[in-house]
């Protein structure tokens, strides 16, 4: 928002955001409509998302609305430009969240004035749309997640391999653990394996459970959830990020690994190929020997680690919020016909 705001001040917003979110109003150019519930009461949120949030944009004067996921089922004759990251969440696979989304995704590509996707990966599992479909990609705080300030973890001294992710089942951190308890004994105590992010549901205690397990209690430490403000430290002290998932719609800790000067090893996927280039080391987290072999490679070649350390850098530069803004706020402007400032 910020961004947008900067690119084109003529343009004011109204954001519809929950009563309890951390938004600054310190904009005059942007009105914080607090009226309608937001995660914390779904159901009211969906009937505020379909009947609500449209009508009270139009009546504070908005020219578009501009939403994730789905279009409203009253629109109060406003232009809807429907962002989509994902058409089914992954760690939500079938109930009625997922059949909810599906739906939405579906009912806004036939009815949207313009579809924004996060990625080539995320417009390819779109299909038939009746809008314009642009692809922007998700943008960076190139001042937070950058290569030049504190690197290291706190309580830790030394080299770590680092994991950036909550322990969703479909990110397959049992895979990691696979790979990295095949590496040799001084190796792993050497390079210890540090884990940020929350649990799921049972995630954190199974991990937990296989590198017991696995006899590796004294080289893998669970730090939990992180803030983003600790993130970049974490990374500038990293030999690596690993990232064993099954399926993403962007890698956004590939991107911010990338830019704070960590090399990457993760899952060969179309969509981190599309993030990271040639930038990273990809691998099948399946094979367990390929994988070992993969972090091995980044615990004993310093010469591999610098050129993925400067060519992830110099890749990052080209994700920001400022190009975020312009291409998705341009696009707007353009497709819906909105008159440009």
């Amino acid at each position: 928002m910020a961004h947008a705001r900067h690119l084109f001040p003529e343009i004011s917003w109204v954001v519809f955001t929950g009563a309890d979110s951390d938004w600054p109003e310190t904009d005059p150019g942007v009105e914080v409509c607090r009226i309608f519930p937001s995660n914390e009461h779904p159901f009211r949120r969906l009937w505020a998302d379909h009947f609500g949030v449209a009508a009270a944009a139009r009546r504070r004067g908005a020219a578009a609305l501009l939403t994730v996921g789905f279009q409203p089922l009253r629109t109060a004759g406003l232009p809807i430009a429907m962002q989509v990251v994902a058409v089914e969440a992954p760690h939500r696979s079938g109930g009625p969240r997922s059949a909810y989304r599906r739906w939405a995704v579906n009912r806004g590509l036939r009815r949207a004035a313009l579809v924004i996707a996060n990625s080539e990966w995320t417009r390819s599992r779109l299909g038939p749309s009746g809008a314009p479909v642009v692809v922007s990609p998700e943008g960076l705080r190139k001042d937070l997640f950058t290569a030049y300030g504190p690197a290291g973890a706190p309580g830790h001294r030394g080299r770590y391999l680092l994991w950036v992710s909550n322990l969703y089942p479909y990110k397959r951190f049992e895979l990691v653990l696979a790979a990295f308890a095949r590496l040799p004994p001084q190796m792993k105590a050497d390079y210890p394996l540090l884990v940020v992010g929350g649990s799921w549901g049972t995630g954190r205690r199974q991990a937990e459970a296989e590198v017991v397990r696995l006899g590796i209690e004294g080289q893998v430490r669970f730090l939990g959830w992180v803030d983003d403000r600790a993130l970049p430290s974490l990374y500038r002290g990293a030999t690596a990020h690993v990232l064993s998932t099954a399926q993403e719609t962007f890698g956004r800790s590939v991107l911010e690994a990338m830019a704070c000067g960590c090399p990457n090893v993760v899952q060969d996927l179309p969509v981190l190929r599309e993030v990271a280039g040639d930038c990273a080391v990809f691998v099948d987290f399946a094979d367990q020997l390929a994988a070992t072999r993969a972090l091995e490679l980044m615990c004993t070649d310093a010469g591999r680690r610098a050129q993925l350390r400067e060519s992830g850098m110099e890749r990052a530069l080209q994700f920001s919020f400022e190009r975020l803004a312009r291409e998705r706020v341009g696009a707007v402007l353009k497709q819906l016909g909105v008159p440009a400032p």
